[in-house]
């Protein structure tokens, strides 16, 4: 078993109104020097058997028709270490 990361972010020419108010607070919480914050999600799908390129292209075609609005967010695929069976 493998795990996929598919992660989502919004475009860089859209606004960001939770990475902006995250970015505002962090001076009054202690943290200084931080330029930009931005938002996003991240999806974790554990896939069965191996992640070769069938599997990743549908993965790909998941993400696009509904992990993310593709008209303001880009996202990135990812294979991360295999995942034990039970965990």
């Amino acid at each position: 078993m493998a795990r996929v990361v598919v992660d989502v972010m919004l475009k860089p020419e859209i606004l960001d109104p939770q990475g902006q108010a995250v970015q505002r607070a962090l001076p009054r919480l202690g943290f200084e020097g931080v330029s930009d914050v931005r938002q996003g999600k991240r999806f974790e799908l554990e896939v069965d058997g191996p992640v070769d390129d069938a599997a990743l292209a549908r993965i790909h075609e998941l993400a696009v028709s509904f992990l993310a609005n593709t008209v303001i967010e880009d996202f990135t695929v990812k294979v991360e270490e295999a995942v034990e069976a039970g965990k």
